[in-house]
Protein backbone atom coordinates (compact mmCIF):
# COMPACT_ATOMS: atom_id res chain seq x y z
CA UNK A 1 0.00 0.00 0.00
CA UNK A 2 1.29 3.45 -0.93
CA UNK A 3 1.39 6.48 1.32
CA UNK A 4 -1.55 8.89 1.34
CA UNK A 5 -0.50 12.54 0.98
CA UNK A 6 -2.18 15.93 1.07
CA UNK A 7 -0.59 18.61 -1.13
CA UNK A 8 -1.35 22.21 -0.14
CA UNK A 9 -0.74 25.41 -2.01
CA UNK A 10 -0.23 28.22 0.53
CA UNK A 11 -1.05 31.65 -0.91
CA UNK A 12 -4.82 32.02 -1.18
CA UNK A 13 -5.35 28.38 -0.14
CA UNK A 14 -4.03 28.21 3.43
CA UNK A 15 -3.07 31.84 3.94
CA UNK A 16 -5.96 34.20 3.23
CA UNK A 17 -3.96 36.42 0.87
CA UNK A 18 -0.42 36.21 -0.51
CA UNK A 19 2.43 35.63 1.93
CA UNK A 20 4.88 37.06 -0.59
CA UNK A 21 2.97 40.36 -0.34
CA UNK A 22 3.61 40.41 3.40
CA UNK A 23 7.27 39.56 2.82
CA UNK A 24 7.57 42.35 0.25
CA UNK A 25 6.13 44.87 2.74
CA UNK A 26 8.40 43.60 5.51
CA UNK A 27 11.48 44.02 3.35
CA UNK A 28 10.43 47.58 2.54
CA UNK A 29 10.14 48.23 6.28
CA UNK A 30 13.67 46.88 6.73
CA UNK A 31 14.95 49.14 3.89
CA UNK A 32 15.86 46.07 1.85
CA UNK A 33 13.54 47.13 -0.98
CA UNK A 34 13.19 50.76 -2.05
CA UNK A 35 9.73 52.14 -1.21
CA UNK A 36 9.71 53.91 -4.60
CA UNK A 37 9.55 50.49 -6.29
CA UNK A 38 6.21 49.90 -4.61
CA UNK A 39 4.74 53.23 -5.66
CA UNK A 40 5.97 53.28 -9.26
CA UNK A 41 5.92 49.61 -10.25
CA UNK A 42 3.86 47.43 -7.91
CA UNK A 43 1.12 49.73 -6.57
CA UNK A 44 -0.55 50.42 -9.97
CA UNK A 45 -0.98 46.67 -10.55
CA UNK A 46 -2.19 46.26 -6.96
CA UNK A 47 -4.79 49.00 -7.35
CA UNK A 48 -6.08 47.47 -10.60
CA UNK A 49 -6.53 44.14 -8.81
CA UNK A 50 -7.97 45.76 -5.67
CA UNK A 51 -10.61 47.54 -7.80
CA UNK A 52 -11.25 44.28 -9.70
CA UNK A 53 -10.11 45.88 -12.96
CA UNK A 54 -7.00 43.72 -13.21
CA UNK A 55 -6.11 40.20 -12.13
CA UNK A 56 -4.11 39.02 -9.16
CA UNK A 57 -1.54 37.16 -11.26
CA UNK A 58 -0.48 40.39 -13.00
CA UNK A 59 -0.03 42.11 -9.65
CA UNK A 60 1.87 39.12 -8.27
CA UNK A 61 4.15 38.87 -11.31
CA UNK A 62 5.07 42.54 -11.09
CA UNK A 63 5.88 42.14 -7.40
CA UNK A 64 8.04 39.08 -8.11
CA UNK A 65 9.97 40.99 -10.78
CA UNK A 66 10.78 43.84 -8.40
CA UNK A 67 11.50 41.39 -5.60
CA UNK A 68 13.93 39.38 -7.74
CA UNK A 69 15.78 42.52 -8.82
CA UNK A 70 16.02 43.80 -5.23
CA UNK A 71 17.45 40.49 -3.97
CA UNK A 72 20.37 40.37 -6.37
CA UNK A 73 23.57 40.65 -4.36
CA UNK A 74 21.75 40.33 -1.02
CA UNK A 75 22.74 37.73 1.58
CA UNK A 76 20.03 35.10 2.33
CA UNK A 77 20.16 35.98 6.03
CA UNK A 78 18.05 39.09 5.37
CA UNK A 79 15.26 37.25 3.58
CA UNK A 80 15.30 34.39 6.07
CA UNK A 81 14.95 36.87 8.95
CA UNK A 82 12.13 38.74 7.21
CA UNK A 83 10.35 35.46 6.36
CA UNK A 84 10.56 34.33 9.99
CA UNK A 85 9.06 37.61 11.19
CA UNK A 86 6.23 37.47 8.63
CA UNK A 87 5.15 34.01 9.75
CA UNK A 88 5.50 34.92 13.43
CA UNK A 89 3.24 37.94 12.96
CA UNK A 90 0.88 36.82 10.17
CA UNK A 91 1.01 33.02 10.18
CA UNK A 92 -2.36 32.59 11.92
CA UNK A 93 -4.22 34.51 9.21
CA UNK A 94 -5.43 31.36 7.49
CA UNK A 95 -8.71 29.90 6.28
CA UNK A 96 -10.60 27.90 8.90
CA UNK A 97 -11.34 25.14 6.38
CA UNK A 98 -7.70 24.74 5.36
CA UNK A 99 -6.46 24.75 8.95
CA UNK A 100 -8.96 22.04 9.87
CA UNK A 101 -7.99 19.92 6.85
CA UNK A 102 -4.31 20.10 7.75
CA UNK A 103 -5.13 18.86 11.25
CA UNK A 104 -7.42 16.14 9.89
CA UNK A 105 -4.77 14.80 7.52
CA UNK A 106 -2.21 14.77 10.31
CA UNK A 107 -4.61 12.84 12.53
CA UNK A 108 -5.08 10.30 9.73
CA UNK A 109 -1.31 9.83 9.48
CA UNK A 110 -1.14 11.30 5.96
CA UNK A 111 1.93 13.11 4.64
CA UNK A 112 1.15 16.83 4.60
CA UNK A 113 3.20 18.72 2.02
CA UNK A 114 3.29 22.38 0.97
CA UNK A 115 3.89 23.22 -2.70
CA UNK A 116 3.89 26.99 -3.08
CA UNK A 117 5.04 29.72 -5.44
CA UNK A 118 6.26 31.79 -2.49
CA UNK A 119 10.02 31.95 -1.78
CA UNK A 120 11.20 28.70 -0.26
CA UNK A 121 12.45 30.55 2.85
CA UNK A 122 8.87 31.65 3.49
CA UNK A 123 7.39 28.24 2.64
CA UNK A 124 9.81 26.60 5.07
CA UNK A 125 8.67 28.85 7.93
CA UNK A 126 4.99 28.23 7.18
CA UNK A 127 5.56 24.51 6.82
CA UNK A 128 7.32 24.36 10.18
CA UNK A 129 4.57 26.38 11.86
CA UNK A 130 1.90 23.90 10.79
CA UNK A 131 3.97 20.76 11.33
CA UNK A 132 4.10 19.71 7.69
CA UNK A 133 6.22 16.80 6.54
CA UNK A 134 7.85 18.45 3.53
CA UNK A 135 7.66 21.51 1.32
CA UNK A 136 8.62 22.93 -2.07
CA UNK A 137 8.80 26.62 -2.99
CA UNK A 138 10.33 29.05 -5.44
CA UNK A 139 14.12 29.02 -5.21
CA UNK A 140 16.03 32.26 -5.61
CA UNK A 141 19.44 31.00 -6.62
CA UNK A 142 22.75 31.99 -5.07
CA UNK A 143 26.22 32.54 -6.53
CA UNK A 144 29.49 31.11 -5.26
CA UNK A 145 29.75 33.96 -2.74
CA UNK A 146 26.46 32.84 -1.19
CA UNK A 147 24.42 35.89 -2.25
CA UNK A 148 21.39 35.92 -4.55
CA UNK A 149 22.30 36.08 -8.24
CA UNK A 150 18.96 37.19 -9.71
CA UNK A 151 18.03 33.78 -11.14
CA UNK A 152 14.87 31.96 -10.11
CA UNK A 153 13.58 28.37 -10.17
CA UNK A 154 9.80 28.96 -9.98
CA UNK A 155 7.18 26.90 -8.18
CA UNK A 156 4.09 28.94 -9.04
CA UNK A 157 3.16 27.27 -12.33
CA UNK A 158 1.46 23.96 -13.16
CA UNK A 159 4.50 22.42 -14.83
CA UNK A 160 6.78 23.07 -11.85
CA UNK A 161 4.20 21.78 -9.35
CA UNK A 162 3.65 18.64 -11.43
CA UNK A 163 7.40 17.96 -11.47
CA UNK A 164 7.63 18.53 -7.70
CA UNK A 165 4.77 16.12 -7.06
CA UNK A 166 6.40 13.40 -9.17
CA UNK A 167 9.60 13.77 -7.14
CA UNK A 168 7.64 13.59 -3.88
CA UNK A 169 5.73 10.51 -5.08
CA UNK A 170 9.04 8.71 -5.51
CA UNK A 171 10.44 9.99 -2.22
CA UNK A 172 7.48 8.88 -0.09
CA UNK A 173 5.96 6.10 -2.23
CA UNK A 174 2.73 8.11 -2.52
CA UNK A 175 -0.48 6.60 -3.90
CA UNK A 176 -1.91 9.55 -5.84
CA UNK A 177 -5.31 7.91 -6.34
CA UNK A 178 -5.81 8.00 -2.56
CA UNK A 179 -4.23 11.44 -2.10
CA UNK A 180 -5.53 15.00 -1.84
CA UNK A 181 -4.65 18.40 -3.30
CA UNK A 182 -5.75 21.89 -2.27
CA UNK A 183 -5.28 25.01 -4.39
CA UNK A 184 -6.88 28.18 -5.70
CA UNK A 185 -5.33 29.18 -9.05
CA UNK A 186 -4.50 27.73 -12.46
CA UNK A 187 -1.01 26.97 -11.16
CA UNK A 188 -2.59 24.20 -9.07
CA UNK A 189 -4.43 22.59 -11.99
CA UNK A 190 -1.99 19.71 -12.53
CA UNK A 191 -2.04 18.92 -8.81
CA UNK A 192 -5.80 18.47 -9.09
CA UNK A 193 -5.47 16.23 -12.14
CA UNK A 194 -2.93 13.98 -10.43
CA UNK A 195 -4.81 13.13 -7.22
CA UNK A 196 -8.00 11.28 -6.38
CA UNK A 197 -9.42 14.00 -4.11
CA UNK A 198 -8.86 17.60 -5.32
CA UNK A 199 -10.27 20.66 -3.55
CA UNK A 200 -10.49 24.10 -5.18
CA UNK A 201 -10.43 26.71 -2.40
CA UNK A 202 -11.91 30.09 -3.38
CA UNK A 203 -10.89 29.37 -6.99
CA UNK A 204 -10.11 31.99 -9.59
CA UNK A 205 -12.20 32.32 -12.75
CA UNK A 206 -9.29 30.99 -14.80
CA UNK A 207 -9.06 27.86 -12.65
CA UNK A 208 -12.82 27.23 -12.74
CA UNK A 209 -12.78 27.55 -16.53
CA UNK A 210 -9.97 24.99 -16.83
CA UNK A 211 -11.77 22.59 -14.48
CA UNK A 212 -15.00 22.83 -16.47
CA UNK A 213 -13.08 21.92 -19.63
CA UNK A 214 -11.73 18.72 -18.02
CA UNK A 215 -14.55 16.14 -17.80
CA UNK A 216 -12.69 13.75 -15.51
CA UNK A 217 -11.68 16.50 -13.10
CA UNK A 218 -15.20 17.96 -13.01
CA UNK A 219 -16.52 14.66 -11.66
CA UNK A 220 -14.11 14.41 -8.73
CA UNK A 221 -13.31 17.95 -7.60
CA UNK A 222 -14.90 19.75 -4.67
CA UNK A 223 -15.24 23.53 -4.78
CA UNK A 224 -15.03 25.27 -1.41
CA UNK A 225 -15.64 28.96 -0.76
CA UNK A 226 -15.03 30.52 2.65
CA UNK A 227 -16.52 33.92 3.40
CA UNK A 228 -16.57 35.53 6.84
CA UNK A 229 -17.28 32.61 9.23
CA UNK A 230 -19.11 30.36 6.76
CA UNK A 231 -17.72 27.62 4.48
CA UNK A 232 -19.73 26.81 1.34
CA UNK A 233 -19.43 23.62 -0.72
CA UNK A 234 -20.51 24.36 -4.30
CA UNK A 235 -21.69 22.13 -7.13
CA UNK A 236 -19.36 23.01 -9.99
CA UNK A 237 -22.00 22.02 -12.56
CA UNK A 238 -24.28 24.75 -11.21
CA UNK A 239 -21.73 27.55 -10.76
CA UNK A 240 -22.39 30.62 -12.88
CA UNK A 241 -19.77 33.31 -13.24
CA UNK A 242 -18.98 36.23 -15.51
Amino acid sequence: MGTVAAFFDIDGTIYREGLITELFKKMINYDLIDMSKWHTEVRPAFLDWDKRKGDYDTYLQKMVEVYKEALEGMHPFHMEYAAKKVVEQKGERVYTFSRSKIKWHQQQGHKVIAISGSPIELVREMSNKYGMDDYRGTIYQKNTQGTYNGKVIPMWDSVSKQKAMRELVKKYDIDLNKSYAYGDTAGDFTMFQMVGYPFAINPTKELLTKILEDIELRHKIQVVVERKDVTYFLNIEQIQFQ
